[in-house]
């Protein structure tokens, strides 16, 4: 028989997340695009995780985003200066103050992000031409990903939990928004894995691996498409 699943957070209800998140305001608007496989089968979506954390942040679930209306409804939204979080070589890094206030002209700042592995999120972006037009943003992270459990293709890879604490603190730093709990998101990045790891280290569970796993520092990136599909590269 299945766990009792909470729909909200989408643990098992026994471990469920929801009572110890501290919900924060942010001037900013943050849109997680999430590819179907991420909502439906990654047990440990951070993308998820991070939305219960932000007040000012919603789920748009799918693949090509051209006929999905709320998608759209927001890019046309006038008070609204939509980006996307994405790499490129016309892209704003945030860390350096390449995107001021100024700038947006009295628009609300939304963040557009593609919420799924490496190969999927340029598949939907490649689907998506409304959102190729977009103006680019990224940062420089303070630190590799601090993922356990997942191995990055680069060390410029972070989880979308890891990307969105990271574009908090660029906001924050150039006057564009405010960073009420920054200890929350990573704290809770944390919890997650510890909680992971407890289940490997159990030879009882089926279903997680039981082989020690290296510090992200001391791994070596893979090579190859099997390598490139593990998560997006934000930075």
């Amino acid at each position: 028989m299945s766990r009792e699943t909470c729909y909200r957070c989408f643990w098992p209800k026994a471990l469920c997340w929801c009572g110890s998140i501290q919900p924060m305001d942010t001037q900013t608007r943050f849109v997680f695009l999430m590819h179907p496989k991420e909502y439906k089968q990654e047990k440990a979506a951070t993308g998820r995780l991070t939305h219960l954390c932000l007040t000012q942040s919603e789920i748009q679930v799918g693949i090509g985003f051209e006929e999905h209306a709320p998608v759209q409804a927001l890019l046309r939204d006038p008070q609204l200066f939509p980006v996307l979080l994405y790499p490129g070589p016309h892209a704003r890094n945030l860390s350096t103050g390449q995107l001021s206030a100024s700038e947006l002209g009295g628009r609300r700042l939304a963040v557009l992000v593609l919420d799924a592995t490496w190969s999927l999120g340029r598949k939907m972006l490649r689907l998506s031409p409304s959102l190729q037009r977009l103006p680019r943003v990224l940062f420089t992270p303070a630190e590799p990903s601090r993922f356990v459990i997942k191995q990055q293709p680069h060390p410029s890879c972070l989880s979308t939990l890891e990307a969105i604490h990271e574009t908090l603190l660029a906001l924050e730093r150039s006057g564009l928004d405010t960073y009420a709990l920054p200890a929350q998101l990573l704290g809770l990045f944390a919890r997650m894995q510890e909680f992971q790891l407890r289940c490997a280290a159990d030879p009882a569970r089926a279903g997680y691996r039981h082989r020690a796993y290296r510090p992200p520092g001391e791994r070596i990136a893979p090579s190859g498409r099997s390598g490139a599909r593990r998560r997006r590269m934000f930075g």
